[in-house]
This record gives C-alpha cells, structure tokens and sequence, in this order.
C-alpha cells in the first residue's frame, strides 16, 4: 500500500477541505484508510464519511510510538492507500522546543512523506521561502510536493510555482484559487461533525462541492507518485488482536448530541471482552446493559430534546444509584448535572434558558464560559471506575460545570484546568463524570478496569 500525509503552513491554510477532497477523490477508485493528527472528532467524522471507513488518531503527545505503530498497521489493514491529515501547522505541537504532539513527530515516526499546503494569498516569491524554511527547519521531514491555495489568478500561480520549483526543488502539485464556493462549503462543515450535519440538509452537497473544486486544480496522479510504499508483514501484531468470549454489554450513547468517540474505543472494548450497544438520549429508551458510556458531542444544542426523553433522564440516574457502571466525557459530564443554563445571546438564545438533565452529579452546567483547549495530565486514584492510573488527554469546551463542594474527584491533574482546581473525574457511586478526553489506546489500562468493574458488579 502507499502513504501520504497532508500539512499545512499554519492552521487556514486550507489543509482541511483539501485533504476531504482528496481522501473523496481517491476513495473512487481505491480503499483509503485515513488518518487524523492530534486529539480531534469533527475532521476524522468527515473523512470518515468520505472514505466509508473509520478515521483515526494519531497523537504523539498521548500516544508512545509502539501505540502509533499498532493503530497506523491496524487501520491500514485492507486499504490500499494511508492518507494522513495533519494539524494545525507542520510543527505545531505541546511545547515551543519539541515536536511532542505535532504533525512532524507523526511524519517522523511512521517515515511519511509530506505534502504541505501554503496559503499564498498575496504572495508569489515568497512562497517559497515559506517552503525553504520548512525544509531547512528539520531535515528529518521529507517534503516532497507543495499544494498552493488562495491563488488569485495566472500569473499569480506562474511566479509562485516557479520560485518554488526553482528554490525548493520539489513539485507544486496542486495551485487552487480563491472561491467562495469553497470557503462557503468549509465554513458549515466545520460547524458540526458529519453525524449531527448530515442529519440537517446539504453536507453531502458541500463535501461534493468541495471534491468538485479540488479535482479540477490538483494534479492527482501527480500526487499520487509523491506517495510512498508501505510494507507490513501479513499479519502484523497489534493491541487489537484479542478476541475473547464477549461477557459484558455496554451501552454507548451515540446520537446528534453525543458523538465524540475514536475509532480505537470500539475495537479496544471489544478485546477486553465487551459487546458495544449503541443509544441515543435524545430518541430512545436505555437499552439494558452492564455498563454505559456517554461521550462528549455537543448537548447544548439539544437540551430541549434531552428533557422531553425524561423517561432516560430517570433511567440514567437510577441506573447510576444502583451502582451500573457509567463513564462520561465531556458532553456526557454536562449531561449527568442537575441542569443546564444557557446564557441569553448563546447559539442564539433570547432570554436564559434552564433545562433539566439527569440529576447524577449534584450541581449545573452555565454556558458559555471561558474556552478552554488544552492537552490534560494527571492521576486517577484506585478508587475510580477507572481504576489507578497515569494518563495523558485532551480538554475542549466552552461550559463551566459546578458541583458541590463536597464532591469526590478521582483525578488529579499536573496539567489541564479540569472540573475544579485541577481536579476531574467527578465520582459518584460507579459514575464517573470528566472534562478529560482520553485516547483508549493511551489509557488502554483505564478501559479494561471500567469492563472489569462491568463484569464484577454484574
């Protein structure tokens, strides 16, 4: 099979829409296994869709370079091309002196080459200076071909194709103007992941749209000799290869409103011995099950649907007072408090706004509040659902969650703002409820204790 990865010069570049469109274009007539950089779930649920097969998450940061090895081999099996999309800018990463959770740690450890796309809008020369000193920056990245976006018109294109095929001595393979078609089209995907945006009108429309534009400006075949052999041995080992006796169901509240998940969590439960049951808080009843998981997504859109399902609000939080089991991210913590409050002025809200969730945790969710974004460390004490742990993970959201004071916390954080004072892991009962989004193969540990309290407490 052949591997390719796709960067940009900075986060707009446009590295976004132009990966979609390839990973679509290439997917005509090939099985494309595609990759996200970094702890994400909008882009990987659209190249997913494109590509008909799981997107999945490559993070350096969270991830040691056996764990990337075993989830690049295991997604790759039966595809016949590895296209990798990076984040934000090519050395973007934890920290200004390493290259912990960037893109180049990614390229660098799976020997990808790398493709980098360049806003040049309103410059031609320079350009490729621009490349230069991404080749120069670290000669351990291989850049073998450039994509040009925002190109306003012929000689814009001409000057800066020339200099940095003069220059840099690699190919621009792609040189793709400014259309608002596509700016239009990108601006609304972003806005949502696939599941919740296909649900409401033309996203397969705008991904069309998108591809369309694309096709017409990159030289695919082109693009196509920049891409390297990969060779695995037939059956590489992986840490997915387990397949016991499934003894244990979990729910897994999967619906507009909570649809934040890797890939890896699927296949990594299943190992331990656990049958997935997909659910949703906003339609259905809570299925039966041994345990539940609610992951993050974004329930303030639908805190009106998620009150009127009271029977699953009561379900939830009975289900949690007898002891099952549940663990919850994010979106899934907002849920399990006493109520959430929109502030007026928010997803246009015109007056605040109070709904009730499900009562688990006692206290409230208040949106907006300050935007928080960063990479998570600390400890989990053996007390958790989760048992005793060192974890790495990512925190994302805009909502302030306050509980009361005398909550427990499991975990302890050295690095991430958490629920509280760097405390997370919110603990009542078997309910465990948190702001860390953890990557299940990095904390691959932590996911088998919650099956085995599952089976135990069954």
């Amino acid at each position: 099979m052949k591997a390719l990865l796709i960067t940009g010069d900075r986060s707009g570049s446009g590295k976004t829409s132009i990966t979609l469109a390839l990973a679509a274009l290439l997917s005509k007539s090939n099985m494309v296994q595609t990759f996200k950089v970094g702890m994400d779930y909008i882009d990987p649920s659209y190249l997913a869709a494109v590509s008909h097969r799981p997107c999945r998450n490559l993070d350096s940061y969270t991830l040691d370079r056996h764990q990337i090895q075993d989830i690049f081999r295991f997604g790759c099996r039966g595809a016949d091309i590895a296209l990798v999309e990076g984040v934000r800018g090519l050395y973007e990463g934890a920290d200004a002196l390493t290259d912990t959770g960037s893109t180049a740690a990614i390229a660098k450890e799976l020997d990808l080459p790398v493709v980098l796309v360049v806003s040049a809008q309103s410059i031609t020369r320079s350009a490729a200076a621009i490349v230069k000193g991404f080749q120069e920056f670290d000669p351990a990245i291989r850049i073998a071909g450039v994509i040009l976006n925002n190109i306003k018109g012929g000689s814009h294109r001409t000057k800066a194709v020339t200099a940095i095929e003069h220059y840099c001595n690699v190919p621009v393979v792609g040189a793709i103007p400014r259309m608002e078609e596509m700016q239009l089209a990108m601006r609304h995907l972003g806005l949502v992941p696939y599941r919740e945006g296909s649900g409401h009108g033309d996203f397969d429309a705008r991904i069309a749209t998108i591809t369309d534009m694309i096709s017409q400006y990159v030289d695919l075949e082109r693009l196509r000799s920049l891409m390297k052999e990969i060779g695995f041995a037939e059956k590489p080992a992986t840490i997915f290869d387990r397949t016991p006796a499934l003894e244990v169901r979990i729910g897994i509240a999967i619906d507009e409103a909570f649809n934040f998940y890797y890939a890896d969590l699927f296949d990594l439960l299943r190992t331990f011995g656990a049958e997935t049951v997909p659910f949703s808080p906003v339609h259905d009843r809570l299925p039966e099950a041994d345990g539940y998981i609610l992951g993050g997504g974004y329930p303030e859109l639908f805190t009106g649907e998620l009150e009127a399902n009271d029977r699953m609000r009561e379900s939830v939080r009975e289900t949690s007072r007898n002891g099952v089991p549940v663990y919850a991210e994010c979106g899934g913590l907002m849920y399990l408090t006493g109520r959430m409050t929109l502030k007026k002025g928010w997803q246009g809200v015109e007056k605040e706004r109070d709904s009730e969730m499900c009562g688990v945790f006692s206290g409230e969710t208040r949106m907006p509040a300050r935007r928080v974004v960063s990479y998570v460390e600390g400890t989990s004490d053996a007390d958790s659902p989760v048992g005793s742990a060192q974890f790495r993970g990512h925190e994302f959201h805009y909502s302030e969650v306050i509980l009361k004071k005398d909550t427990r916390f499991s975990y302890t954080l050295s690095r991430g703002i958490g629920i509280r004072d760097n405390l997370d892991g919110a603990v009542v009962n078997n309910t465990l409820g948190s702001y860390t989004h953890l990557h299940p193969v990095a904390s691959a540990g932590m996911f088998r204790h919650f099956v085995g309290l599952c089976k135990k407490v069954r």
